[in-house]
């Protein structure tokens, strides 16, 4: 009976799964000390090529997604997260993938999926590969803004001239 080789992560490196999707809650903005909402989506992928000159097939399935806030914070989460309205729930509620940044000005956010990998030498049993196979995604700029409130005696329609309109 054929025994298929061992395999590496750094076998696999001529195999690279697709960068994952990145978006932000309200999109590029942020308000300082609420929550902003990000949302990351990566899926299954196989794809296929040779491998020690055989016949191969390479499964990667998102194992993990590490945020990076750009200011320092990183999370890591199981899954990508969901948008506010997916989750039904209003804007600047916490979720387990948004993030309250304290200071203003631009940051680079950006996500990192960990993808486990598996393979297939046509055998139709599925072989776990040790490690994890990275895909980050570009940057994702975030401006964090402050909001001041003011009591005034009329709104902005009804005085257009009035402090802060």
């Amino acid at each position: 009976m054929w025994t298929p080789p061992e395999v590496t992560i750094s076998d696999l490196a001529s195999f690279t799964p697709a960068r994952p999707s990145f978006s932000g809650e309200p999109a590029g903005i942020a308000v300082r000390g609420m929550a902003a909402n990000f949302v990351a989506s990566a899926t299954e992928q196989q794809l296929t090529g040779e491998l020690f000159d055989l016949p191969v097939t390479v499964r990667f399935v998102p194992a993990s997604f590490v945020f990076d806030y750009g200011d320092g914070t990183v999370r890591a989460t199981r899954s990508g997260g969901a948008s506010w309205p997916q989750l039904g729930q209003a804007q600047f509620t916490q979720t387990p993938t948004s993030h309250a940044y304290a200071q203003r000005g631009t940051y680079t956010a950006s996500v990192t999926v960990r993808y486990a990998a598996a393979v297939d030498f046509g055998t139709g049993t599925w072989r776990e590969v040790p490690g994890f196979v990275d895909a980050t995604t570009g940057g994702y700029d975030v401006r964090v803004v402050e909001v001041l409130t003011a009591l005034v005696d009329r709104t902005c329609i009804e005085n257009p001239a009035g402090p802060g309109c």
